[in-house]
């Protein structure tokens, strides 16, 4: 028979209460312990946090700032690690308690081992290295600098339109509109260069990089530069009117020289009105061998079908002049149009003065108007949105306000004539109260086939009221 001792376990008292325990090292029961010992000790229980407004990024140590929202997982995790000896011990569970927004108070609840105990942060308000560059004056790191020579400046007024749709300037500090041009400042090159790229890949440009030094640090043997991007875009513009240079005009397929650019995407491109026939000058063949317009839009006369006079000969003789011209599927008998006059025009072009003057036209077309259309009076049922941006004191002046609003205008009608630009551009749709009752005006003597801006090309245009 097998025998069985009974084991009988020994009790002892606890030093602090009193009741039978098991043996232990302390000789305490648990809950004595767990009054006399804090398994929490060397974890704070108050904890900074810095803030930037600007940006609403939170500072993680040393030097990265992070973007976190109020009670998401990143925010709890850059909170876990402003505390010091939480590896030490358990952790069970974390999360947030909640407080006011405004109150500058985060608090957070923890379970270690079954322990719960609380946490309070501190929200203290810091600028960080990049807001800090935004806000203080000449403190940008690379600028872009972007220049067209040209008496207008509906080509700016386009490439902001593309700027806003793709959201290019995001991360411009300032925008300075100068007479020629544009300038964009970055806080960081790597910036700058992908603005350079974009340029180039919607307008035909060549660039010029440049670098300062500013300061040099001899003991880490580091240096702070600041970096220069001049963009330089081709002076030729839509309904231009071109003369090739004889080597550019044989290689695109023995084109005539004497053309109309019809188009100017990341490369020109040009038609000759007489025989419809297309080509495309790209951006480093036009570098090679640069040209220049002979006349631009600001030059046009006033012409009306095929046989057509000048505006300025109406009462006074019969002269009238024939031209061949691209538009024959648009212009009908006793519309008005728009085109060059060579026959009174004195280029200073050396192209030019190669070419036979027997060989060419009085009288070069380039598109239908439709002056019964345009009234000043009259709001378009749409509207374009524009770049906050900083004004040399020269644009200032009443003249150049004037000559800027004329441009923009004629940038506004190339817009609803031309539906392929329109494709490029956000429009956007006007308030109800900016329309007004027109029937009564609208009756009267207008186009019938005048190139209207369709409802459904429009986009809604979001307000305060509406995103709140």
């Amino acid at each position: 028979m097998q025998y069985n001792p009974v084991i009988i376990e020994q009790l002892i008292l606890c030093c602090q209460c009193g009741i039978a325990i098991a043996p232990n090292p302390s000789n305490m029961c648990i809950n004595c312990i767990r009054n006399e010992v804090d398994i929490t000790e060397g974890i704070p229980k108050h904890a900074t946090l810095q803030y930037c407004r600007n940006c609403e990024r939170y500072l993680q140590p040393p030097n990265i700032w992070v973007l976190a929202a109020l009670e998401s997982r990143e925010l709890l995790a850059l909170c876990l690690k402003k505390l010091k000896g939480l590896n030490k011990v358990r952790l069970i569970d974390a999360g947030f308690i909640w407080t006011e927004p405004h109150s500058k108070r985060i608090k957070v609840k923890l379970t270690i081992q079954k322990e719960v105990f609380y946490l309070e942060f501190v929200v203290n308000y810091q600028q960080c290295d990049d807001c800090a560059r935004i806000m203080a004056k000449n403190m940008w790191q690379s600028m872009v600098q972007v220049r067209q020579k040209v008496n207008h400046k509906k080509t700016f007024f386009f490439l902001e339109q593309l700027i806003l749709k793709h959201n290019a300037h995001k991360e411009t500090i300032n925008i300075k509109e100068v007479k020629d041009g544009i300038d964009f400042f970055y806080s960081n090159r790597s910036h700058a260069i992908k603005m350079v790229e974009f340029l180039g890949a919607v307008v035909p440009i060549r660039t010029k990089n440049s670098e300062q030094l500013i300061s040099t640090d001899i003991h880490s043997n580091t240096s702070n530069y600041k970096f220069s991007y001049s963009v330089e875009i081709v002076p030729v513009c839509k309904d231009d009117l071109i003369c090739l240079p004889i080597k550019i005009a044989r290689s695109l397929g023995n084109i005539s020289p004497l053309v109309i650019c019809y188009r100017v995407g990341n490369s020109i491109h040009v038609m000759d009105p007489n025989t419809l026939a297309v080509s495309e000058v790209a951006t480093s063949t036009y570098w090679r061998n640069p040209f220049i317009s002979l006349s631009t839009t600001k030059n046009l006369y006033i012409l009306a079908d095929i046989q057509v006079a000048r505006s300025s000969d109406f009462g006074k003789n019969d002269k009238t002049f024939f031209a061949r011209s691209h538009l024959g599927g648009i212009l009908n008998a006793g519309d008005t149009a728009l085109g060059y006059d060579l026959t009174s025009s004195n280029f200073n072009d050396n192209a030019f003065d190669t070419l036979n003057r027997n060989s060419l036209p009085d009288v070069v077309l380039v598109k239908k108007s439709y002056p019964q259309k345009r009234r000043k009076n009259k709001p378009r049922k749409w509207k374009l949105k524009s770049i906050s941006k900083e004004q040399e004191e020269m644009a200032s002046r009443k003249q150049d306000a004037n000559k800027m609003e004329e441009d923009y205008e004629s940038f506004l009608q190339d817009l609803e004539e031309d539906p392929e630009l329109r494709q490029n551009v956000n429009l956007y749709k006007t308030s109800p109260s900016m329309d007004i009752d027109t029937t009564a005006e609208e009756s009267t003597a207008e186009e019938e086939d005048f190139p209207e801006v369709k409802l459904e090309e429009l986009l809604e245009d979001l307000t305060l009221e509406d995103s709140t």
